[in-house]
This record gives structure tokens, C-alpha cells and sequence, in this order.
């Protein structure tokens, strides 16, 4: 009977995040373009050099376009989510079975998305409105860098001593303990899926739509785990998502931006640790994983082999590049984002 009662609780939820935000996104859209927070075009002297025709072949077109979607959504699920946060600690006080202490486990999802998606920001902002040329701190990827290692490591601090989560699952094994290794494997994934995430957001629809196709598969195993925080997250988050996806797909009116995706990279990687299911997360967001990789591999061909691994990165540019239109990759890579979806999941379970 429970089990029955969470469910219709978690899609009356969905659905009315998809409603709400269907209906903010047009002004907001609008907003964006008064506040001139638009995609810029990337190269304009320099076309005729080789890495400007590879790449502007395929994105020059998107310049115009307005950034920023991940903002409204994050702003959005929060608010929801806090306004629930009440009614569960309601229902905790009644009894009510919690994965984690309620306090504890919002604390570490906040702090993920609000930290990650503020930095994300300041990257758009630096990028949008030129701030960087005036002497100021400016992005640096290296500053970035740093910056997302610092506050993965102090989540992984959260998630380890307020949590007491020191374990992973593996399939067909159960649980391995790892003491405070756990800390900076933790970080790692948080950076790691971070960044992934980031690297894939790159063409119209790719990495919302393989987001929502992540978010289902950990909308289930937060369902069977009994994890009620986290389902009413992620309930939240995919009506969120599904609404931003309307207008994102090919050609977009609206794109993520650094706020969207670092945000929802750091906090998918959240809630795969806090489910334990390291694994089945990799393997979920197996497109991210593939698009991250092909972008580390080139970057590191270039810095010791001083040549390029592929003739373009990450793999969707590719694809491109090889001639695939971009619809197709997207749609495809849809398909194979929902298998590795399943694999994951029949994982989770074994």
C-alpha cells in the first residue's frame, strides 16, 4: 500500500513540475534575450584556419541562441523541494522510513547543485560579458578546475562523516568498504561526471535527453531503495527536464549552459554515491563517460604524443565531422543511452 502511495505522490509531482515549468520557460526565454545571456559566436578572424572549419562547420549557426536553461530548472526544483522539506520531516518524525537523515541528505544535494551550478554561472557570465579581458579572475580552466576538485572533495567530506557512506555496490558482490579511500574516489566521480556531462552538452537535445533517460533509471532505484528524498528530487528534476527538453531540441531556443550542465553532473554523481551505486552509474551514463573520455584521450595525446588521437573532440564532434547529420547522433545516441540505461539497472538489482 506504501509503495502504491509514494508512486502516485512521485508522478502527480512530476507532472506538476513539467506543467509548471512548460509555462515559465517562454518568458524566461525572453528574459535571457533581454539580458543579452546568448551564445556568442566562438571564432570570427581566424576562420580559414583548420580547427575553425571543423568546428564552426557545425556551430556557428547556434550563436544567438539563449543560455541559461539550467538555471531556471536548478532555481525551480530547489524552491519545490524546500517547500516539501516541511511535509518530510513530518512524515520522518511520524516514523516514516528515510534511506539517510533527511537533514543530512538535503544538505549534501543542495550544496552539490547551488555550488556547482554558481560556479557554472561565473564561467557564463565570464564568457558572455567579456569580464575575463578586463584583468579580472576570469575561468581559466585551470581555476576551474581547482575549484570544482575543492568543493567535490568537501562533498565527499559530507557524504563520508554526516552520512557514514564509505561503500560502493557491485553486482553480483554486495558492498565493498572502503574507510576514508571512499573521500577521494568520491571526488573523483563528482568531478569526473562533472565534467562528462559538460563535454556532452554540445549539440541540440544530447545531453538533456540522455539526462532524462539517467534520471529514470535512478528515479526506479531510489524507488527501491526507499529513498524518499531522492525520489521526490528526481521526480522533480525529470519534469523540470522534460519541459526544458521541448524547447532544446534541434534547432534549440534554449541551450543549458555551464550552470545546467556542471550542476547536473556533480549532483547525478551525488545521487549514484548516495545510492551506492557506483557501477550501475557508470554504466547508466555510459554516453557521458564516452564523450569525457574521448576528450581526456586528446588532451593527453596532445601534451605527450604533441599530435592529435582523433581528427576532432569529443565524440559527437566527430561524428560530425564525419559526416553524421546532427539529429541522427542525437537520436542514436538516445537509443544507445536508454540500453545502457537497462544494463545499469538489471546491475543495480543483481
Amino acid at each position: 500500500m506504501i509503495y502504491w502511495f509514494m508512486g502516485f505522490i512521485y508522478l502527480g509531482l512530476l507532472l506538476f513540475s513539467f506543467l509548471f515549468n512548460s509555462f515559465l520557460f517562454i518568458p524566461f526565454i525572453n528574459l535571457l534575450y533581454r539580458w543579452r545571456f546568448i551564445r556568442q559566436k566562438q571564432i570570427t578572424k581566424d576562420f580559414q584556419n583548420k580547427r575553425a572549419k571543423i568546428f564552426d562547420r557545425f556551430h556557428a549557426g547556434k550563436a544567438g541562441t539563449p543560455v541559461g536553461g539550467g538555471l531556471l530548472i536548478v532555481i525551480s526544483i530547489l524552491s519545490f523541494q524546500f517547500v516539501l522539506l516541511p511535509i518530510l520531516k513530518f512524515y520522518h518524525h511520524q516514523g516514516f522510513k528515510m534511506a539517510y537523515p533527511l537533514v543530512d541528505e538535503t544538505n549534501v544535494v543542495f550544496f552539490t547543485m547551488i555550488s556547482f551550478g554558481a560556479l557554472g554561472l561565473y564561467d557564463d557570465i565570464m564568457k558572455f560579458f567579456g569580464f575575463s579581458k578586463t584583468g579580472f579572475f576570469g575561468m581559466r580552466m585551470r581555476y576551474k578546475f581547482i575549484l570544482q576538485w575543492a568543493l567535490a572533495f568537501i562533498i565527499a567530506a559530507m557524504l563520508y562523516f554526516n552520512l557514514g557512506i564509505n561503500f560502493i555496490y557491485l553486482p553480483f558482490y554486495h558492498s565493498l568498504q572502503l574507510g576514508y579511500t571512499y573521500i577521494p574516489l568520491a571526488a573523483t566521480l563528482i568531478v569526473w561526471l562533472a565534467n562528462a556531462f559538460n563535454i556532452t552538452d554540445g549539440l541540440d537535445g544530447l545531453s538533456s535527453g540522455l539526462l532524462l533517460i539517467f534520471l529514470f533509471a535512478f528515479w526506479i532505484i531510489s524507488y527501491q531503495a526507499f529513498d524518499t528524498f531522492l525520489g521526490i528530487f528526481v521526480a522533480l528534476w525529470i519534469g523540470a527536464v522534460m519541459a526544458f527538453l521541448y524547447f532544446n531540441i534541434f534547432p534549440a531556443r534554449l541551450t543549458l549552459g555551464d550552470i545546467g550542465a556542471l550542476a547536473f553532473g556533480a549532483t547525478l554523481a551525488v545521487i549514484g554515491l548516495l545510492m551506492g551505486k557506483v557501477v550501475a552509474m557508470l554504466i547508466i551514463g555510459m554516453i557521458f563517460n564516452l564523450e569525457g573520455l574521448s576528450s581526456l584521450l586528446q588532451i593527453l595525446s596532445k601534451h605527450w604524443r604533441h599530435r592529435k588521437l582523433f581528427p576532432v573532440a569529443p565524440l559527437h564532434l566527430w561524428f560530425q565531422y564525419r559526416g553524421w547529420p546532427e539529429t541522427k547522433i542525437v537520436m542514436r545516441a538516445w537509443i544507445i543511452g536508454i540500453f545502457f540505461a537497462l544494463l545499469g539497472l538489471w546491475l543495480s538489482f543483481a
